[in-house]
């Protein structure tokens, strides 16, 4: 089974046709409504969606992790991890698919600049990605052409294997340590993203490295 992960906090707006649009590409839609208090929950569920709910807002790390439980539960055999807020495009996911596979990959990340030309602003080119690459380094993940990009996919063995303890955004910085740790196979693959005023800034990397530096004390 192909399944999507989708988290999702106050997304009544956009959540319903990102829900519709990924039934056409995957065999089941998973929304995880990380707390909201607006219509999230039955604008995902009038298109179709399986809506798992925090009583809390948790943040997407702990959102993604409750996804990937549901999926070992139901012996999922590849999971796509996809934002609600449509800022990923539908129209990557079959050739991303098909690379993937074609390729034996275990966890394809996504990459907005391995298109030939991209539209990333002048501030995340700058400043946000720069900090996000020193973070993953110093946190011994894998080098990415694009960190924190949320379009990912795994395979069973990937999914078993990489349980997300960060509960908030400091879980992509997470997810390519871990593959690094499991010497898993991983590949890229460019994928649009649209911009909007959502996404990080470069605030959001301190808060990162905070995250994860108190990790081991907070376990």
């Amino acid at each position: 089974m192909f399944l999507a992960l989708v988290p999702a906090w106050n997304e009544e707006r956009r959540v319903g046709e990102t829900v519709r649009q990924l039934l056409l590409h995957t065999d089941c839609v998973v929304v995880i409504d990380d707390g909201s208090k607006d219509h999230t929950v039955e604008r995902a569920t009038d298109a179709g969606a399986i809506v798992l709910s925090h009583k809390l807002n948790r943040g997407q790390g702990a959102a993604l992790e409750t996804g990937h439980a549901y999926a070992r539960e139901i012996n999922a055999d590849l999971i796509l991890h996809f934002d609600a807020d449509g800022q990923f495009s539908v129209d990557d996911i079959a050739p991303a698919k098909k690379f993937f596979e074609a390729r034996h990959a275990d966890i394809l990340f996504g990459s907005r600049y391995l298109l030939p030309t991209d539209t990333v602003p002048w501030q995340k080119r700058q400043f946000v990605h720069p900090i996000a690459k020193l973070i993953d380094r110093l946190f011994g993940a894998v080098q990415l052409s694009d960190v924190h990009n949320g379009f990912r996919l795994f395979n069973r063995q990937a999914l078993n294997l990489i349980h997300i303890t960060q509960d908030r955004m400091a879980h992509a910085t997470e997810i390519p340590a871990l593959v690094k740790h499991h010497n898993l196979h991983y590949v890229e693959f460019p994928v649009q993203v649209r911009y909007d005023e959502y996404g990080q800034n470069a605030r959001a990397g301190f808060t990162i490295l905070k995250d994860l530096f108190l990790a081991p004390f907070i376990k």
